[in-house]
């Protein structure tokens, strides 16, 4: 998959950087209430989103699992990420493995294959857990938030994510870890909170209602404009009434670490956003559009925030409305031609 390799390849620099720093429902559903700020009195994260600092001495008390969703191979599948050098005691959750099929690749892991996952890695719902990536640029971040996400689906409750991810804990010179991780596979069997899931069933029935949710296209603006598809999509375009709001507009510029979180919050005002509102985010498979849920659910605890993992790829092979939809003249000729399709 295009996507993902280019995924890879950002993470190459961030290995390249890591190898100097070593040698030295289907109903609508009714939007659920929850605080306005994410309380962690009942464990040791103190927010969604921590420090290389904070990891470092939440590691250093034992408080934490953490888990690093890089791939373990870089995109020549030669060249080791987690293996050459990792946060120590770090277990390897590949983003990959969260993912469906190509053919669908926004559609949510069952309760069966993330049971698998979890008991794999040895992890538990109650287990304090903090998730890593390269740290590479805002695309990667969306991967993590992903995968928190699909946690959080789980009945995972107490996640947060590295801001910088691994290129921030290389940057702070703390000790790295190289070799395999050891895993104590546990048994655990999880399910989902229906809650917390937007199908395109669902969402096409709370758009024909006055109070209809915020939507949100996490997506570069090309795709947003219907000048650019992805290849599983049927239909290029956007949902009807969706605002445009770029996942990249979060982060410090060129860097995937997040702004602090009030620039985060002047940024959501200024974008409309208020913490009351319903907000669904997408994008094509429900990956740049996890990074939008993330922050204005899990950062700024606003409490009617949802994803649609589905995204684009699902709407656009249902039979339902889209703005921004090219001509069939001009669809034709670009599907003929293979132009304005990217993943």
């Amino acid at each position: 998959m295009q996507f993902l390799k280019r995924i890879f390849l950002r993470r190459a620099t961030v290995m390249a950087l890591m190898v100097s720093a070593t040698t030295f429902g289907a109903a609508p559903e009714a939007w659920a209430n929850k605080p306005e700020t994410h309380a962690r009195a009942s464990g040791p994260l103190p927010a969604a989103i921590v420090s290389a600092a904070e990891l470092k001495s939440l590691l250093d008390r034992r408080a934490v699992t953490v888990l690093d969703t890089r791939e373990l191979l870089q995109a020549d599948q030669k060249t080791p990420n987690f293996e050459a050098g990792h946060i120590p005691g770090a277990l390897p959750a590949p983003y990959s493995r969260f993912r469906a099929s190509q053919d669908n690749p926004g559609q949510p892991p069952s309760a069966e294959r993330l049971s698998e996952i979890a008991s794999q890695l040895g992890i538990r719902p109650e287990m304090p857990i903090v998730l890593t990536g390269s740290g590479s640029d805002p695309t990667e971040f969306g991967g993590v938030a992903r995968v928190y996400w699909n946690l959080k689906l789980a009945g995972f409750q107490q996640l947060a994510i590295l801001n910088g991810g691994f290129g921030a804990w290389l940057a702070a010179g703390y000790p790295v870890q190289t070799g395999s991780a050891r895993i104590a596979p546990r048994p655990v069997r999880l399910s989902q909170d229906s809650a917390l899931l937007v199908t395109t069933q669902s969402l096409s029935a709370s758009l024909q209602k006055s109070d209809k949710p915020l939507l949100i296209d996490a997506r570069p603006e090309d795709f947003y404009l219907g000048d650019t598809r992805h290849p599983a999509a049927a239909r290029w375009g956007t949902l009807p009434g969706a605002k445009h709001i770029d996942s990249e507009e979060w982060f410090t510029a060129n860097t995937g670490r997040l702004l602090p979180r009030a620039e985060l919050q002047k940024l959501a005002q200024g974008f409309g956003i208020n913490s009351q509102q319903p907000v669904v985010a997408f994008c094509n498979t429900g990956h740049w559009a996890a990074t939008q849920w993330f922050i204005l659910s899990e950062v700024l605890g606003f409490s009617q925030v949802k994803l649609y993992p589905d995204s684009i790829v699902a709407w656009s092979r249902a039979v339902l409305p889209m703005d921004n939809q090219p001509s069939r003249a001009v669809a034709l000729l670009r599907q003929t031609q293979g132009k304005g399709i990217q993943n």
